[in-house]
């Protein structure tokens, strides 16, 4: 079975898994936990978990029996770098527009 890589982003392109990440920012909490507040069952949770993981948004530690999920600083700093460059771009191409004034009319 080939396994592929999940970025950040599409991980997060999921609804239940964003809402799962945003919950998961507030506090750490167990599979159970989660699925009791969604409306999705445990067995559904813990694949978004594992999609979350592997995209390194989340971390996983044990507590006895049970899985602890919090989110994962470094994964959110990786994204909010990628947004900086795409906003960084963006404020630079708009400089330049902006300083070479409008385009020269065409003459027909």
């Amino acid at each position: 079975m080939t396994t592929h890589a999940v970025d950040a982003w599409s991980a997060l392109a999921d609804p239940t898994r964003r809402e799962i990440f945003a919950r998961l920012s507030v506090r750490p909490r167990s599979v159970t936990d989660l699925a009791s507040e969604l409306p999705v069952s445990r067995p559904a949770v813990s694949q978004h978990l594992k999609v979350l993981k592997d995209a390194d948004l989340v971390r996983v530690r044990a507590e006895g029996t049970r899985r602890i999920y919090s989110a994962d600083p470094a994964g959110l700093r990786e994204m909010r770098q990628e947004l900086e460059g795409f906003w960084s771009a963006t404020l630079a191409n708009f400089k330049r527009l902006v300083e070479d004034g409008p385009p020269a009319e065409e003459d027909g």
